[in-house]
């Protein structure tokens, strides 16, 4: 491939770009040489990574690696790559923060599931690796081996829980063979409700998946008992399953930040809605994601409107510093109608590669952008790349995705909801669903030319996603085509207002007490209730907590928020004690409450001084009452005393 070194240079102005035709061959001791330099390095090569890495020494770690060849140079527009080459070397050269580690052990203790010899020539593979129990769905046609190798026995998965070195299996129809079986299986009396643990499953049953997601579930492998290569695959995996294996923490929880709950009230939960492992359980008023089972998806994180779910392969401010450094240096570099291709490595880079060796490769414009997980990525990361300066954003998903992506298509539908409603005209996000190389090639060629902002922001920020995401709608307001003040957004978005009917709210401002982010406050001078819009993350716990269901969500966004002061819902007159004259509750609510009692209640008669307590703040309540020596039993209506046991005891005996 040809290498356009001037543009690299000119979209990376500040480092030392070095060209070379064989660099890990006849001139690796050029690579030494800036080893052993020492500062950053970026040697444009993954085929030969691992050499590299060896050849540095001591600080493999302070070298970073990036493709220019499969995704740039090896194209039909290869020789007008060098916008894109320069914007993939400046992306991988931010470094990615370290990642907290879980660690799952195994003693290889695994539990074989099928419904006949599959399953028991599956533990004679692993007979010798493992410590192998088979169970099958029936015995009935089963011949009983010559030498128990290993237990077999009869049962049916009930449930299952757990993770890989903890399963936990509720089993029926459980019954173990008699040594005496002769010529088939001679079964003890079958018990239900046993349960057994285990370190692996490995499930040839056929049947319906013990787990959702299940391929996303470390340690359950599962296999078509149909397809003995498949089987053996599975059994090839299970038998390395022994010992201490780390994975990362995905996503890292602030539970005082959670919005779930709040006085036994469910608000917010787009976390528990998503998840598709059923990794994320309630946990009083917030959640709590088991990291043992979390398959990393960040559905979570993305949808989270508070942060409290933050994903950490990388963090949300790291993976928008390295958009802005890939697409302000494209720009720089006198790269124009940029569209971001993101894309996951096990599926993407595969696709991308084949792209690239059997076809015309990616155009010269479709920068691919690799993440862990595509449903990691949130709002913030899609307007953060427009206001950046590009046209089009584009998801690569498997045809079949292995997961639920509806958090995915929420995102994309609120992206394309902002970016029509401040002018950005065209399909401007969306995915390509394909397995297809040839066909990820025809979507890109068919997307045509885009306008993007015209001169993009430069703005780097950090912090949590919604930090993140008010920054970045701030400046693409400020660059879009047709600026507004308001959009309205689909139903769940993580930003909006809320609208109360006022002539039904009595200022009770349980809504207050509930509010995660004080984006509803109250006045300790008199009653009041305000909304700060730019706080509300539409959690929907003040829709819930309301006694009187007054109050309803609005997803929009207004982008005069930021700036706005607290907009005042409503105010009354405050309750003046008719005692001492202070204020203590709200006069509308405390007339109407007097007028309802008064006559009505035998507490207070018509016309009786009692009904001035009502009208008086507590401490004086306490004084007059006291002073009145008011008993709050006198005159109580008597009321037949409630039946006992030993009053039915005592008519039955006649002795009542």
């Amino acid at each position: 491939m040809r290498l356009d070194a001037a543009t690299i240079r000119r979209g990376c102005p500040n480092c030392d770009i070095k060209g070379f035709r064989h660099l890990c061959g006849a001139e690796l001791d050029h690579f030494r040489t800036a080893a052993a330099a020492g500062g950053a390095l970026t040697v444009a090569c993954t085929q030969q990574a691992a050499q590299f890495a060896d050849e540095a020494g001591e600080r493999p770690d302070a070298i970073s690696f990036v493709n220019i060849r499969e995704t740039a140079g090896w194209s039909r527009d290869g020789a007008r790559a060098g916008a894109k080459m320069a914007a993939l070397l400046a992306s991988a050269a931010v470094p990615l923060p370290d990642y907290p580690l879980v660690t799952l052990s195994s003693e290889g203790v695994v539990l074989i599931y099928g419904r006949d010899e599959a399953a028991i020539e599956a533990g004679r593979l692993l007979a010798d690796h493992l410590d192998v129990t088979v169970m099958l769905k029936q015995l009935d046609d089963t011949v009983p081996p010559a030498a128990t190798v290993f237990p077999i026995v009869k049962g049916t998965i009930r449930s299952a829980k757990g993770h890989f070195g903890a399963f936990k299996l509720a089993i029926d129809d459980y019954a173990r063979p008699r040594p005496s079986s002769r010529d088939r299986y001679v079964l003890d009396a079958p018990r239900s409700g046993v349960t057994s643990r285990c370190d692996i499953v490995l499930d040839v049953s056929g049947g319906m998946p013990l787990f959702p997601a299940h391929e996303l579930r470390d340690g359950y492998l599962r296999a078509d008992p149909n397809d003995p290569a498949a089987v053996l695959r599975t059994v090839l995996t299970a038998r390395d399953l022994v010992g201490s294996f780390d994975k990362p923490r995905y996503v890292d929880v602030t539970p005082g930040l959670c919005a779930h709950s709040r006085s036994n009230r469910t608000g917010c939960h787009r976390c528990l809605d998503l998840c598709p492992t059923g990794a994320i359980t309630p946990d009083g008023d917030h959640v709590a994601i088991d990291p043992n089972i979390c398959a990393g998806c960040g559905q979570c994180a993305a949808a989270c409107p508070t942060g409290a779910a933050s994903y950490a392969l990388p963090p949300a401010d790291t993976q928008l510093q390295r958009i802005r450094a890939m697409l302000l240096t494209y720009h720089e570099a006198g790269g124009t109608n940029a569209v971001l291709l993101f894309h996951d490595s096990p599926h993407g880079t595969s696709l991308i590669d084949a792209l690239a060796r059997h076809g015309d490769g990616l155009p010269a414009n479709v920068l691919p952008f690799a993440v862990n997980e595509l449903t990691q990525l949130g709002l913030e990361a899609i307007v953060g790349a427009f206001a950046y300066g590009v046209s089009a954003v584009r998801f690569l998903l498997r045809a079949r995705p292995r997961h639920d992506v509806t958090g995915l298509s929420q995102t994309i539908g609120m992206a394309e909801a902002i970016l029509d409603g401040l002018g950005f005209e065209g399909r401007r996000a969306a995915t390509i669903e394909t397995d297809d190389p040839d066909a990820l090639g025809e979507h890109l060629a068919d997307i045509g030319a885009l306008a993007a902002v015209v001169t993009p922001a430069t703005f780097k920020t950090v912090g949590k996603r919604r930090d993140l995401l008010r920054f970045g709608l701030s400046e693409l307001h400020r660059l879009a085509p047709k600026p507004v003040d308001v959009i309205v957004l689909p139903p769940g978005a993580p930003i909006g207002a809320i609208s109360v009917d006022i002539s039904g709210c009595t200022l009770c401002l349980s809504c207050v007490s509930a509010c995660p982010t004080g984006a509803l406050r109250d006045d300790p001078e008199r009653p009041m209730l305000k909304f700060v819009e730019d706080a509300c993350v539409q959690c929907g716990l003040c829709q819930s907590i309301c006694p009187e269901s007054v109050i309803s969500l609005k997803p929009q966004i207004d982008f005069r928020a930021a700036r706005a002061p607290a907009a005042i819902i409503k105010e009354e007159e405050p309750a003046l004690c008719v005692r001492c004259g202070t204020a203590f509750g709200v006069k509308s609510t405390i007339d109407r409450v007097a007028a309802k009692l008064e006559g009505r209640h035998w507490m207070y008669p018509a016309g009786d001084k009692r009904l001035e307590a009502l009208r008086m703040c507590a401490d004086c309540r306490v004084i007059v009452m006291s002073e009145q020596q008011f008993d709050p039993f006198k005159g109580v209506p008597e009321r037949t005393p409630p039946r006992t046991t030993d009053d039915y005891l005592r008519q039955r005996d006649g002795k009542d």
